[in-house]
């Protein structure tokens, strides 16, 4: 991806932590000759200055023979690079891929360093895992589930979303300056496997009220967008990238867990904000054919506390095509299966008129209906 820059992270690695690795990995006691760079470099007696995203030859013998492996790691610096997890996964597939093709240089082992200066390796893992905490709690779809039965609201259920509301406008003042980030969310937020091409991918074809044509012309739309936003950089914060009321969990009063935190650390506020705020349109659609009632209060209250607490109004503008997103969730019949048809035409009536606005007037919910 274009030339070798100077690389100012570094890790700890030590002598004593290289021996054990390589003598783990080749099943005896190797030792080792010396370390330096692809370009002839030689570091350091104490490995110090040890560069992530720089090739580096470790030269040793094992059974009375010399051996020579070459240890690399990948730099985030755009190119979906961000994140610790998109180079494990490329770091991963070109372990399991390179010895597959003929004539290219062979892969020894795939490894991680651990956080103590160690190297641990992966060579022969399967499928990953994660482990979380339990949590005792309700989920917050419970509670729109009650309140589109009894079509009203009890006072904690304003006090919910006013805490949901508050969340987000805490965690998102957490600002970060790396415009390729941005650019990445943006650029995910349009095509990745999660986001909007996923999305109209999974529709079934002959639905009928949605067809190709319709999902080309839309995402044509999106990727206006994506060009429309993608210089915003300045707006890059905390996030959570996946808050809907399935990942929420609460207890006592306004008490809550946030879970499956998705997509990486930084985004758009607008992920947020949409991801939950369309569940409120959603189930009072459901409910009464428009936003209206109960939800209408919840969705006001939601609005205008966020935008209270944050001064944001330029999310007003920026957000259109994250509500289309939600909407292609909210309307799949891969999740909703029995969602009435008329309900599915409201949402992707909404979603268009979305992508077709300048600015997204909250207050008139229902002019995006039509």
């Amino acid at each position: 991806m274009g030339k070798r820059r100077n690389n100012e992270s570094s890790v700890k690695l030590l002598k004593g932590a290289l021996h054990k690795y390589l003598s783990s990995l080749y099943g005896t006691e190797v030792e080792i000759q010396g370390v330096r760079q692809l370009t002839g470099e030689r570091v350091s007696e104490d490995l110090k200055g040890f560069g992530y995203g720089w090739p580096y030859v470790i030269e040793f013998t094992v059974n009375r023979k010399s051996r020579q492996v070459v240890l690399e790691t990948m730099r985030p610096e755009g190119f979906g690079h961000d994140y610790f997890s998109d180079r494990a996964s490329i770091l991963l597939w070109q372990h399991s891929a390179f010895n597959k093709l003929p004539r290219h240089v062979r892969s020894v082992d795939i490894g991680a360093f651990t956080v103590d200066g160690g190297l641990k390796s992966l060579g022969d893992c399967g499928e990953f895992f994660i482990v979380t905490e339990f949590v005792e709690g309700r989920l917050y779809h419970q509670d729109l589930d009650r309140i589109k039965d009894a079509g009203r609201l009890e006072k904690l259920d304003e006090q919910r979303c006013l805490a949901l509301s508050d969340y987000l406008a805490e965690i998102h003042k957490v600002k970060r300056k790396a415009p390729e980030l941005y650019v990445r969310r943006i650029r995910d937020l349009v095509g990745h496997g999660e986001g909007i091409f996923g999305l109209t991918d999974s529709y079934p074809q002959g639905l009928g009220h949605v067809d190709e044509g319709f999902f080309a012309d839309f995402e044509k739309m999106c990727v206006e967008w994506r060009w429309r936003l993608k210089g915003k950089t300045h707006r890059l914060c905390q996030v959570h990238g996946d808050f809907h009321p399935w990942n929420v969990l609460f207890r006592e009063g306004t008490d809550f867990t946030a879970l499956d935190r998705s997509r990486g650390d930084w985004g758009e506020p607008a992920d947020d904000v949409t991801a939950m705020s369309i569940n409120y349109l959603f189930y009072s659609l459901q409910k009464h054919g428009k936003l209206t009632g109960a939800f209408e209060r919840l969705f006001l209250l939601f609005w205008k506390n966020y935008l209270d607490k944050t001064g944001d109004k330029e999310i007003l503008s920026v957000l259109q095509p994250f509500y289309a997103w939600r909407s292609l969730v909210i309307a799949s019949p891969l999740w909703y299966p029995s969602l009435p048809l008329e309900v599915r035409r409201k949402i992707f009536r909404f979603a268009v008129n979305m992508l077709e606005a300048e600015e997204f007037d909250f207050e008139n919910v229902n002019s995006y209906l039509g």
